[in-house]
């Protein structure tokens, strides 16, 4: 049986049952089954458990990794296995550190997703059951009560007092009431169609009756679910620019490698073979084939800092992408708020009035918190120390105000036990309840829309038309509270009467609250440069009130609706992402068409979230960034990172330690670019004046693999520099490779290879043999790289500005490289291997004078750049 997918909410139960061959009663368990046979469980398409396999093969996806492999297989091919086997270890050591990493955090942060794997009441057969909600099929009949997940997307035929919690869905905070028996346009949106009950829904009170239409990936959840899997991951802005750097500096290196190796042959004497090794060696050094695993470890040693700081990293260049976003695209229900309803404004007469953050007079306000507990059907008590409620979000909130002011629901029902009550239902737009005294009379308690209870209150109440209007304007939800006493006999089987000759007590504005932190938040991602959005699929009052509060408006008109998208021609969706910030009653599609307008802008997006409805965008985004505790499975299978306490803050931190990963890869670049650099210099001008190889291919992989990849590693633990978070986002278009590092680069190889070629010559010119001035060049190119880490430490500032205590990792890694070659001079298999040997004390002093001429160039250049205009 297919069923295609239609207006459901716009047609009447008895149009849909024809068309399921179903009624009121549902189906058979015969029919059941075979419709279950035919059309599947009634399950969301699931992503695979992760693998430590497929997590380990992504690290070898970089074009960087690319110009290794054929390096590898070009000395394997001319028999140099050990130039092979070197490069080898270093692409197994790389895959082993960034795959386990993303492994990890992909174990930790992947969920079994639960939206659809609830119980549902059924009828089959004419019998209600308890059934596992995967055997649902469209034409079934399921109850549904207060407590419950909706199962699937059902159009209701009965409701009773029917509220629900679909802000994963559509992000409307407020609780939707529903009607069975409404007319609605086929082009209703989602938020708005009240004869439907959507899957992944909570039933917050009443009761309902309806008939599944669609399961699985037909409801709309599953459209969300299915619509991920055709949408294409956003490139984090890392992967971009190396795949850039990669292939320029293959192309260089290459180019260089080739004349070089011709030149040897030429002019060097070598054979063809030769020559090629020689070619293949010095293109493994020049290639900085250490950055694969200073870059995974540079953005490993953020994705831990950021787990401490309550973000969990499920793609490693996801780290460094955060701290490049140019724009935060926002969801407000949950992200910026809180996800609950809380009293913040009172008023009781004209001009008396105040915020619950101003001085409270409880005496004032005590009969309001009265009718708040009395008139109630939610349930607020405490539990190891935490206040739990369970209940209508208004009803909470009306709860909270009361034990704010000393009062309890259970505590004034003591005292006034409840006798009848008066649901509330929306036609009627109240809700009373009676309770009985000690003294035996009756007391109502009335709470609802001031429109409807300023008519049944005694006169000298209208003030509170026009201040419930202007509380509405600033984004509340106004409630009016009376009470008053019967004076007839109350019905004890019969509804009561309606109340009448009411005392008016005031007006009470409801408002799901900001997150602790999050203003500030906002305010040092602007100080960062960086643009913020809130798309929300609240009403445009309730949006506006919120931006406001956030620094993101001035004015209401600024908002932008679900409907002036619609509307909008191309050129005006252009304006109109340029200049607004603030989006309502946006629908899911429109948030992910917002996203990638964003994007074609040249902007790069994160984009935070925790519903079904932020779901597509999470994904299209250059870094989704879900909710740990309150989000949808949905929405964290589709993001990046995860934020594990929920706080818009955290993201602030994280953009901070993104751009400290990003600057220490820049740190690493420097340091293996400029190191191989040297070595091509070297080696050229060596080949230039005729003299014979300056280093031996063994000793330039030594230099690059061992003393140097000692080093390198260490700078990805480097601490910020300055303060990353006052300074603008990089240009998207910006190489990694800019204008200071070519030119830092420059100047440090021209240094390193010209003062090591004028070591060379020198020794050469006096007469000691060819092995032993290869000895002490190789000694004075790794004292070269000592000094050269040291200078990439600090990109701007003088290294004499923070003591070597500051980086102890780098430090610590110099000594380790120092140490390990001297271990190496001095051990006679190591020194066989790399041509090395002992070095007398005088020819020390003079190494160390040459190095400190480096550290002298390096510091000049700083001190130009910084009084440069």
């Amino acid at each position: 049986m297919v069923v295609p997918s239609q207006p459901w909410h716009a047609r009447s139960p008895e149009s849909i049952w024809v068309d399921l061959k179903t009624d009121a009663q549902g189906l058979s368990a015969a029919e059941a089954a075979r419709r279950l046979q035919q059309i599947g469980a009634n399950l969301l398409p699931q992503a695979p458990s992760p693998h430590l396999v497929p997590a380990l093969l992504r690290q070898l996806q970089s074009p960087l990794i690319a110009v290794l492999l054929i390096a590898a297989v070009l000395s394997l091919a001319a028999g140099d296995t050990k130039d092979a086997s070197f490069i080898a270890a270093v692409l197994l050591l790389n895959s082993a550190v960034g795959g386990l990493q993303e492994w990890k955090a992909e174990r930790r942060s992947h969920a079994l997703r639960r939206l659809l794997r609830v119980k549902a009441l059924v009828c089959r057969d004419g019998e209600t059951l308890d059934r596992d909600a995967q055997e649902l099929v469209p034409g079934d009949a399921v109850w549904l009560e207060s407590g419950q997940v909706v199962p699937a997307d059902l159009r209701l035929l009965r409701t009773t007092n029917l509220e629900l919690d679909e802000s994963q869905l559509t992000g409307e905070s407020l609780p939707v009431h529903k009607h069975a028996r409404v007319q609605l346009a086929a082009s209703t949106p989602v938020a708005e169609r009240c004869t439907m009950a959507h899957a992944g829904s909570t039933v917050l009170r009443g009761r309902g009756v309806g008939t599944v239409v669609a399961t699985g990936p037909s409801t709309e959840v599953g459209q969300v679910a299915r619509d991920l899997q055709r949408i294409s991951s956003g490139r984090p802005p890392l992967l971009v620019r190396m795949d850039r750097f990669s292939r320029n500096i293959g192309v260089l290196v290459a180019a260089s490698a080739l004349l070089v190796g011709w030149l040897a042959m030429v002019r060097g004497g070598l054979s063809w073979v030769e020559a090629v090794l020689f070619a293949v060696a010095l293109a493994v050094s020049a290639i900085p084939e250490g950055l694969p695993v200073a870059m995974t470890v540079a953005l490993a040693v953020a994705s831990h800092r950021m787990a401490q700081r309550q973000v969990i990293v499920r793609r490693l260049a996801a780290v460094e992408g955060l701290g490049s976003c140019t724009l935060i695209a926002t969801d407000k229900t949950g992200t910026l708020t809180r996800n609950q309803l809380r009293v913040q404004a009172v008023q009781w007469g004209p001009g008396e009035a105040l915020r619950l953050e101003d001085n409270v007079r409880p005496d004032r306000l005590k009969p309001l918190a009265r009718v708040a507990a009395l008139c109630n059907e939610a349930d607020y008590h405490c539990r190891d120390g935490r206040w739990i409620g369970r209940g209508d979000p208004t009803d909470l909130a009306l709860l909270e105000f009361a034990h704010g002011l000393g009062l309890s629901r259970q505590s004034a029902l003591l005292l006034e036990p409840e006798c009848n009550a008066i649901p509330f239902e929306p036609e009627h737009r109240f809700a009373a309840s009676y309770h009985r005294g000690a003294d035996g009379r009756v007391q109502v308690a009335v709470k609802g829309a001031p429109e409807r209870l300023v008519p049944m209150c005694q006169p000298g109440c209208q003030w509170a038309l026009p201040a419930a209007a202007a509380m509405a304007e600033q984004g509340l939800r106004v409630l009016a509270l009376a009470e008053g006493e019967l004076t007839t006999e109350l019905p004890l089987q019969a509804p009561p009467p309606e109340p009448s000759q009411l005392r008016f007590l005031g007006l009470l504005g409801l408002r799901d609250p900001l997150r602790e932190g999050v203003k500030q938040a906002i305010e040092s991602a602007q100080r960062a440069g960086i643009r913020v959005w809130m798309i929300t699929g609240d009403h445009p009052n309730t949006a506006a009130a919120i931006a406001r509060e956030l620094g993101l408006l001035q004015e209401s008109s600024e908002v932008v609706t679900g409907l002036d998208l619609e509307q909008a021609s191309e050129r005006q969706w252009q304006r109109i992402t340029a200049s607004r910030c603030v989006y309502a009653r946006v629908e899911p599609h429109q948030k992910l068409m917002l996203v990638q307008a964003a994007q074609a802008r040249g902007d790069f997006v994160a984009v935070t979230g925790d519903g079904v409805n932020d779901a597509p965008a999470l994904r299209a985004a250059q870094i989704g960034i879900a909710m740990g505790r309150s989000g949808t499975d949905v929405a964290r299978e589709a993001a990046d990172l995860v934020l594990a306490d929920d706080g818009f803050g955290s993201i602030v931190a994280g953009i901070e330690e993104g751009r400290i990963a990003y600057a220490n890869v820049r740190k690493v670049i420097a340091l293996l670019v400029s190191c191989g650099a040297a070595e091509i210099v070297l080696i050229a001008l060596a080949i230039g004046f005729a003299l014979p190889l300056p280093l031996l291919p063994v000793q330039l992989l030594w230099l690059n693999l061992v003393t140097n990849g000692i080093q390198d590693v260490a700078l990805a633990f480097e601490p910020q520099e300055g303060q990353v978070l006052k300074q603008r986002p990089r240009p998207p278009q910006e190489p990694i490779f800019d204008r200071l590092l070519a030119e830092r680069t420059l100047l440090s190889a021209l240094v390193m290879g010209m003062l090591g070629f004028a070591l060379y010559a020198v020794m050469l010119q006096r007469g000691l043999p060819v092995g032993q001035a290869r000895n002490v060049l190789l000694l004075q190119m790794v004292l070269f790289e000592g000094v050269q880490v040291a200078n990439c430490r600090l990109e701007q500032q003088s290294i004499f500005s923070s003591g070597p205590w500051h980086s102890p990792w780098v430090l610590a890694s110099s000594i380790c490289a120092l140490l390990l070659h001297l271990g190496a001079m001095h051990w006679s298999t190591a020194a066989e291997l790399i041509g090395a040997g002992p070095v007398p004390g005088p020819i020390w002093l003079l190494l160390g004078g040459t190095s400190a001429l480096l550290l002298l160039a390096v510091e000049l250049q700083k001190r130009l750049l910084r009084i440069r205009p």
